[in-house]
């Protein structure tokens, strides 16, 4: 049974109470729906550069946003693909949920969609390893050895159980912090564990409901430093394997990360955004996200979006264009819609 050790000190506990308090004012904070929208959509680009390219990924984060615009860009196809596969993974963070669990199909889903394409065995593709593999930094020392690789199965199971059992106990991002520990820790896959890992604890925030709105987003703070990154990594120890040091620096970089989004919003006025705030649905705010990502929708698209009637898609694109968020452009079967400039 997996049962993480650490401590909770002053340090841990004070980190813990200035994030919840910083969560709970954005989640309230009267942000306008442009804002909602850059947030998401900084979050999304940002973590698709970074967590790539804290595996050597060199995409810039031009290229990324270039990408997922749907626009071509002049670098290797492998590159690319690293990029579109983990953009394709946080924009369908529900697929990965089964009964609001994270199962063991789950994860060797996710991994399956992170490395589509980019490994050199392709049947490696959300499976479990059979070979030893080893963590090496960019100068190519080895930094970390996991354990046996008939180990992996055995210790993603225990994993697994105390993910949808003794993890719901604590705070959602304590848990995310030990997951993203412990996945690095059994390394399970020949490659992508690093990206399959952070995904993971992302996911953990969104199904715990600590980041339903997908703000939040830690590869940046790795990426900047990765030594450090691969420091507090292996400051566990092997025998006792306190986590302590690690949660510590995970929580420091979920404070840096999550004081910013607070920043951004406190650079709009309160009273504006209170004038203008505009509660959507799950299924028009998919629209929005949309257009915001590709500039324009049509109906055909909505109705592949939101796996919807033509009829459907346009009852809800008629609903934005209500609360003038959206307007209409073309004509006859040449019609989209695009945000509005004053939306």
């Amino acid at each position: 049974m997996f049962r993480p050790n650490f401590s909770y000190n002053n340090k841990i506990v004070n980190t813990l109470l200035e994030i919840n308090s910083m969560r709970d004012f954005i989640v309230n904070a009267p942000i306008v729906v442009e804002m909602e929208l850059s947030l998401k959509r900084d979050a999304l680009l940002k973590s698709a550069h970074h967590s790539t390219a804290i595996e050597g990924n060199p995409l810039t984060l031009n290229q990324v946003d270039r990408l997922a615009q749907g626009l071509k860009i002049n670098a290797q196809k492998k590159a690319q693909q690293e990029v579109l596969n983990y953009l394709n993974v946080l924009n369908n963070m529900d697929k990965y949920l089964e009964e609001g669990k994270i199962t063991e199909k789950m994860i060797l889903k996710l991994h399956q969609d992170i490395t589509y394409s980019t490994l050199e065995d392709t049947y490696m593709e959300g499976q479990y390893r059979t070979i030893p593999v080893h963590v090496v930094n960019e100068e190519g020392e080895t930094v970390f050895n996991p354990p046996l690789a008939h180990l992996a199965r055995q210790d993603m199971n225990e994993l697994i159980e105390w993910i949808n059992g003794d993890s719901k106990e604590l705070n959602p991002v304590m848990a995310a912090g030990i997951i993203h520990y412990e996945f690095v820790r059994i390394h399970p896959f020949v490659d992508g564990n690093g990206r399959t890992a952070r995904a993971l604890a992302a996911l953990l925030l969104y199904l715990r409901e600590f980041d339903t709105e997908r703000f939040f987003t830690m590869d940046e703070y790795y990426d900047y430093d990765r030594p450090a990154y691969y420091r507090a990594l292996n400051s566990v120890d092997e025998e006792t394997k306190d986590l302590t040091g690690w949660l510590e620096y995970f929580l420091e970089g979920f404070l840096i990360s999550i004081s910013q989004i607070k920043d951004r919003i406190l650079l709009f006025s309160p009273a504006e955004a209170l004038k203008r705030r505009v509660k959507l649905s799950e299924k028009q705010m998919k629209i929005i996200e949309f257009i915001h990502l590709n500039g324009q929708v049509n109906n055909l698209e909505v109705q592949e979006l939101l796996k919807i009637s033509r009829q459907g898609a346009y009852k809800y694109l008629r609903a934005l264009m209500d609360l003038d968020l959206i307007e209409k452009k073309g004509g006859s079967r040449s019609t989209y819609y695009v945000l509005k400039s004053d939306a």
